[in-house]
Parts: C-alpha cells; sequence; structure tokens
C-alpha cells in the first residue's frame, strides 16, 4: 500500500471540481495523475490545448493503427498469430479465422481474453458448449482446451494475461451489481451439441508455453466431460450486458469503465451512454497525462465522438509521457452540447509497463496521427 505525499492545494486560478466549471479564462483542464487514476491527481487550467503541438520529432508519439489492412492468411492456429502490441503481462493480438478448428488448443502461459469483434462460433472447450458473437467478450482461464466451429467468420482481438488470471473490478461504493451484475455472465454447458462431439477419433492439442508450441496427440477427443462443479470457468459477457456508471455533472474517468483486471492492466470498455447535460460539466473525455500506464483503444462500432478519421477495426496507442485527450473539432464540439448521446463502442487496454509494438502493427500505422490535434489557424 503506497503512502503518498497528500496536501490537497489551491494555486492561482482554478475550479473547485475536476472536469466542471473552469475559469472563465481558462477553458482547457489537464489531469496529471498516478496510478491509472487511482493514485494523487493535480488539475492544471492552461491558456492553451496541450496537445496543441506544432511539430513532433522522436519514437514517442501518439500511434495509430488500422488493422483491418494486416496482412493474414487465414489461420487455424492462435499461437501462430504475431503480437502486435505485448510486454511481459500483456499480449495483443488480432485474428480472423474463417474455418472451423481441426485441433484444440491450449494457451499455458496466461489467461486468454477473446473480444469478438465480427461474426459467431460454437466454442467448445473443457467446460462445455457456448455460442458466441460479436460484441462478446470471452473470458478463457489459463490451460483450457478449445475450439472454434465457424458460424460466420469472425475478427478477435485477443488479450492474453500472462502469467495471471483475470479478476472482477473492485466496485467499491456502487456495489457489486453496478456496470454487470456478475449473474449476467454465461459459462459454458454439458448439453446435447457438446455431448454430440464426444469422439473416440485422433485430437491433437496445440500447447503454447513460453511462446513455444507443443503439440499433444490423443487417440480420443479430450473433451470428453461428462460434468464438472466448481467456481473457475470460461466465462461470456457482451458489451450490451454493461450499464455504464454516469454522472450528468461529473465527466467520470477511464477507470470507472473497468470491465476485467489483469496483471499489471486493465479492461475497459465504452458502450453507449447519456453525455453530461449540467451546463458546467466537461462534455468529452478530458486532457490527461497518465504518467504511469500506456493507453491502447481498440474501436469496434459506432461513432468515437473525441476523435476524427478513426474507423471501426482501427487503433489508438498513447504511450506514457504526454498529454492526450479530444481532437479540436470533438473539444468544440463538447463545449457547444451538440451531441447529447455518445454510440460508440471501445475496447481500452492500460498497462502498468511500457508496450513494445511489432513490424506488423508498424505496417498498418497512420504515420500521420501524430499531427491530427492540429488546427489550420495553428493555436490548438
Amino acid at each position: 500500500m503506497n503512502k503518498w505525499i497528500s496536501f490537497p492545494h489551491r494555486e492561482g486560478t482554478c475550479s473547485k471540481q475536476a472536469h466542471a466549471d473552469f475559469p472563465d479564462n481558462a477553458i482547457y483542464e489537464r489531469e496529471v495523475g498516478r496510478s491509472g487514476f487511482f493514485g494523487p491527481a493535480a488539475h492544471f487550467h492552461h491558456q492553451h490545448a496541450p496537445t496543441g503541438w506544432s511539430d513532433w520529432q522522436g519514437n514517442l508519439r501518439p500511434r495509430a493503427f488500422d488493422f483491418n489492412l494486416l496482412e493474414q492468411s487465414e489461420q487455424e492456429n492462435p499461437w501462430l498469430l504475431p503480437d502486435l502490441l505485448h510486454n511481459q503481462q500483456c499480449r495483443i493480438r488480432f485474428w480472423r479465422v474463417n474455418q472451423t478448428m481441426k485441433h484444440l488448443v491450449r494457451n499455458a502461459d496466461g489467461d486468454e481474453l477473446l473480444f469478438i469483434h465480427q461474426g459467431s462460433a460454437e466454442l467448445y472447450c473443457d467446460y462445455g458448449h457456448m455460442s458466441i458473437s460479436e460484441g462478446d467478450y470471452v473470458m478463457i482461464p489459463r490451460s483450457t482446451n478449445w475450439r472454434l466451429e465457424m458460424i460466420e467468420p469472425l475478427v478477435i482481438l485477443m488479450i492474453e494475461n500472462t502469467d495471471a488470471a483475470y479478476t472482477l473490478p473492485e466496485k467499491g461504493l456502487v456495489g457489486n451489481h453496478a456496470i454487470f451484475d456478475p449473474a449476467a455472465l454465461d459459462t459454458p454447458s454439458i448439453d446435447s451439441e457438446f455431448k454430440a462431439q464426444y469422439s473416440e477419433q485422433e485430437t491433437q492439442v496445440s500447447i503454447k508455453r513460453h511462446g513455444e508450441i507443443s503439440t499433444v496427440t490423443y487417440p480420443f477427443n479430450p473433451l470428453d466431460a461428462i460434468g464438472w462443479h466448481g467456481d473457475l470457468s470460461v466465462v461470456r459477457i457482451n458489451w450490451r450486458d454493461i450499464r455504464p456508471l454516469m454522472s450528468h455533472r461529473y465527466h467520470l474517468p477511464p477507470s470507472a469503465h473497468t470491465t476485467f483486471v489483469g496483471n499489471g492492466f486493465v479492461v475497459c470498455t465504452f458502450v453507449p451512454r447519456p453525455i453530461e447535460s449540467d451546463p458546467g460539466a466537461l462534455k468529452v473525455p478530458f486532457y490527461h497525462n497518465n504518467d504511469d500506464y500506456d493507453e491502447v483503444l481498440f474501436y469496434h462500432a459506432g461513432n468515437f465522438f473525441s476523435r476524427d478519421n478513426i474507423d471501426a477495426g482501427m487503433v489508438t496507442f498513447h504511450p506514457a509521457g504526454f498529454p492526450h485527450g479530444p481532437h479540436p473539432k470533438a473539444f468544440q464540439a463538447g463545449r457547444e452540447s451538440q451531441k447529447s448521446f455518445t454510440d460508440e463502442v471501445a475496447v481500452m487496454i492500460d498497462t502498468r509497463h511500457a508496450l513494445s509494438f511489432s513490424e506488423q502493427a508498424k505496417s498498418v500505422e497512420n504515420q500521420d496521427y501524430v499531427n491530427s490535434w492540429k488546427t489550420h489557424t495553428g493555436k490548438e
């Protein structure tokens, strides 16, 4: 437990409340915070946008990747996919799968979280059978055997929690049933579909451990359980089952939208919600330095109200070390209260340790993204 230096202080002209009622001569607020919105923070009021750079040199910069453009042949085995962004605790892959898997796979390196961006399939695993489709999160515990039978071709964002287990966020004052009730989590069933795939046919299992693949062959199908009991399982929840925390007077930080907690990172889900209606409340994401965490956003669907020229299937990457926030058009639209509702769906991955990105990710990078905060006047 950190014993932070704590001395709430006010200096110069500032608002009484973060993210609301800004001074008339300083419309730009910047939050500098520690421990991913959970630690101490300071809120600065500026005369110019903190993202108002006119030039940027060097490798530390905001980046955008279009995963739709990745060159990837049809790949049945997810362990053969390259890591697009990764550190020792988190690995992010992007999987297109168009055919039923002929063998089983098992990740012995950590829990796997699948976000179904497109398509639908039947999932068969040690725990039974379940149908999965667009918008589902599917959490697969470490060393679970599983495979997919296609209904519609799938596009999947894969988030590996290396050498650790996914947990649910601590919901504190709002209670255990806020955001989503744990009862909304679905588990596989040992149903007629699962029993129909019992087989004495030779079956291979592709196991990933320390990033290397081993293949184990059985003279039968190992998915042969007749029952199980306990509190460990594959679980599924769809983003449509998430009921976001809201305040009409205060723009909540991204941490309020945490869906899963990994080892050294969190997975958050932004879903449609009303925009703040109080006249003094900030109505777009605030400019902030999240100086302990790298931020990755995968855009799934809708109109991404804080970004220009971002489409579904694209990813933004804002490493720690500089302020980021809404694009100028979005910031102005928020000031003018042009919208009363957001319709975006996005997955955010905030990592405590720096992420590296691969050559495959670099090949689909929009090199001009760093310039997208510039305005024609040069004042932002």
